[in-house]
């Protein structure tokens, strides 16, 4: 592909920046790559970042190219979100990646195709994407991406080159927010919360992110019979969790307004209207889904930091700015249930994929985590 290619975001990600310089200064990148690692390490961006050197090769404006595929708009990249909240469906591949993979670029030498949350596949939509990842046309080259790389199917990792990009260090986190203007104690309280996410580290460090923090801290201080009147802790976080949501759906109805005023009239608008309503639930759905999932994440932290001062490990602790009152709480509870209480915290966020009603999850929650530690 001409001079030596240096792809943006790999700084920190030296495995990914090995396999993905070689494939693309070679001039025989592999037709198909499956990014693996935890969120917030800049995956979607490098694969972004990927396909536009890989569809920039022969354009006559390859800055113009790199652009509109930084953009979204160039027609022969596809990027695929799983419809399903908790799983890829068959539409979401059978035409926009099985289909046109069989077609010829539009105007490029190549077609780039990027799926997100590849772990979300089921047995029957890799069996549709199987002849795709093993025999592809030489002009196709599918991008891969997932958070949980043990989750994704035997079948589909076999058929593709890895490409590991490493958490990031709580160090390197910590520096990252104290050049945004984060206070040092919170920019390395956040890092460390964060276990190795960038995009949760920003988020923590955020006073959206330090609400959601206090919500968690008040599901353990109510367990530990330390936030009296507080019979229902948990309802906080379900409350923030849906004014997520609704955050959500509202721009959603502001971005559906605005497409829809340049979509033709008939079939063609209400095809439109209907994608993006449908997408809009999927969305408000993560949203909410996602900030439950981490307020009990934050809260089985919170568990498992009082354990560790009572096994005489403060250095284990993750919560660094609260280590003080952590101390105090602590007092002379037994290591034992805090554990236990940390894992009814992990149990229920992973019974919220499972479609169960939240309200009696969280309130089973709070009377189990009281039988354990209540003071």
């Amino acid at each position: 592909m001409g001079s030596a290619v240096a792809l943006p975001g790999l700084e920190r990600h030296p495995h990914a920046r090995i396999v993905l310089s070689s494939g693309l200064n070679s001039g025989s990148p592999s037709h198909a790559y499956l990014f693996h690692g935890p969120s917030g390490t800049g995956k979607a961006a490098v694969a972004r970042a990927f396909a536009g050197e890989l569809l920039a090769e022969r354009s006559p404006d390859p800055d113009n190219t790199r652009a509109r595929v930084g953009s979204g708009v160039h027609p022969d990249l596809t990027w695929v979100r799983p419809t399903g909240a908790h799983v890829m469906r068959v539409d979401d591949i059978e035409q926009p990646v099985v289909g046109a993979a069989t077609r010829t670029p539009f105007e490029a030498v190549r077609r780039v195709f990027v799926l997100e949350r590849v772990d979300t596949m089921n047995d029957e939509v890799a069996n549709r994407m199987l002849k795709t990842l093993e025999e592809p046309p030489p002009f196709v080259h599918l991008i891969l991406l997932t958070d949980s790389l043990g989750a994704v199917l035997d079948t589909v990792k076999s058929r593709c080159q890895l490409v590991r990009f490493d958490p990031i260090g709580a160090e390197l986190l910590a520096a990252d927010l104290e050049r945004d203007g984060i206070e040092p104690s919170l920019a390395r309280a956040c890092a460390r919360l964060a276990l190795g996410d960038g995009r949760r580290a920003r988020f923590l460090a955020s006073e959206e992110g330090a609400a959601l923090r206090a919500d968690a801290e008040a599901i353990v201080l109510a367990a530990l019979g330390r936030a009296r009147g507080e019979e229902e802790a948990w309802r906080g976080l379900l409350e923030r969790a849906e004014v997520a949501r609704r955050a959500v759906e509202d721009e959603a109805a502001l971005e559906e307004k605005r497409l829809a005023e340049f979509a033709v009239q008939g079939r063609d608008r209400r095809a439109l209207e209907r994608e993006l309503q449908e997408s809009a639930k999927r969305d408000s759905r993560r949203a909410r889904t996602g900030v439950l999932e981490l307020g009990l994440d934050l809260a089985s932290i919170g568990f498992r930091d009082l354990c560790a001062l009572r096994e005489q490990a403060p250095e284990a602790v993750l919560a660094t700015d609260r280590l003080d009152a952590m101390r105090e709480w602590a007092g002379d509870l037994d290591a034992r249930p805090l554990r236990e209480a940390a894992e009814r915290c992990d149990e229920t966020r992973s019974s919220l994929q499972q479609n169960v009603t939240e309200d009696l999850a969280f309130e089973a929650l709070g009377f189990r985590l009281a039988r354990l530690v209540g003071g």
